[in-house]
Order: C-alpha cells, then sequence, then structure tokens
C-alpha cells in the first residue's frame, strides 16, 4: 500500500510533534494554596512577582525562592542579582488542584469539595472566591 507524499510529510510532522510536550515551555508552574521552591543560579537582590494577587515569592534566603499560588492566572517572576542582571524572568501559572477534588454543580451554585480520603467543603481563599464570582460561579 502507498500513501501520498503530502500524507507521509504530515505524519512525519506529528511524529516529530509527538515528542515534543505542548507544555514545553509554560514556565513555573504552581497549584493554588501550595508552595514551589525554586532555586537560583546565584544570589539575588531584587524579586518582583508581576502580579502579587496570583502568586507570592517569599526569599527563603539567597538562592532560594519559596512561590505560592494565591489566585488563579498566569504572572511572571523576575529576580535581578546585585548589579540588575536578570537571573530569572519566568511566566508563573497558577491552577486548581483538581486530582483530589469534587465540583458539585446546584444551577448557579457550585461547590467545591476536598476529597481525601473522605469528601468535606475545601476551604477557598478570598482569591478563589473572587475567581469563582469573576468566572459565574463556576
Amino acid at each position: 500500500m502507498s500513501f501520498p507524499r503530502s500524507y507521509l510529510l504530515a505524519a512525519a510532522a506529528l511524529t516529530a510533534l509527538a515528542g515534543t510536550p505542548a507544555y514545553a515551555d509554560v514556565g513555573i508552574q504552581v497549584v493554588m494554596n501550595q508552595a514551589k521552591i525554586v532555586k537560583l543560579a546565584r544570589p539575588a537582590d531584587t524579586i518582583v512577582v508581576g502580579n502579587p494577587a496570583i502568586a507570592d515569592a517569599a526569599v527563603q534566603d539567597a538562592s532560594t525562592i519559596v512561590l505560592t499560588g494565591k489566585g488563579f492566572g498566569v504572572t511572571n517572576l523576575v529576580v535581578l542579582d546585585q548589579e540588575g542582571s536578570p537571573i530569572l524572568d519566568q511566566q508563573v501559572t497558577v491552577t486548581r488542584d483538581s486530582t483530589s477534588t469534587v465540583r458539585i454543580y446546584r444551577r448557579s451554585q457550585v461547590q467545591t469539595m476536598s476529597c481525601a480520603p473522605y469528601c468535606e467543603s475545601s476551604y477557598k481563599s478570598d482569591a478563589e472566591k473572587t475567581s469563582d464570582e469573576e468566572m459565574g460561579g463556576q
């Protein structure tokens, strides 16, 4: 069985893309209400978070930052050394932890339950409440 050349080229392109994850350059991913350790190549002097309502950065030591997801969305993290040269300039994406949660929809009302191991109403931070309100209660 022979295939047209265009089919073979398309198949080769898809095969090449299959080895590359779609999230290859997404920056730093943090789960809402959780922390992530960011190690730096050299000591930092200045740390800037684009939108502190989405993520917060706390300095552990000169080359370690603890990044905490505060609200859903995308922001950036910029870290500069003493000379003002960039050490890190990364996009930060904060997402909801959906692995152990269940969302119950009752018309316009939404209830999020944390199920680890038993389902209980989960804590919602102010940022999460605002995000839910902006999305129409989803």
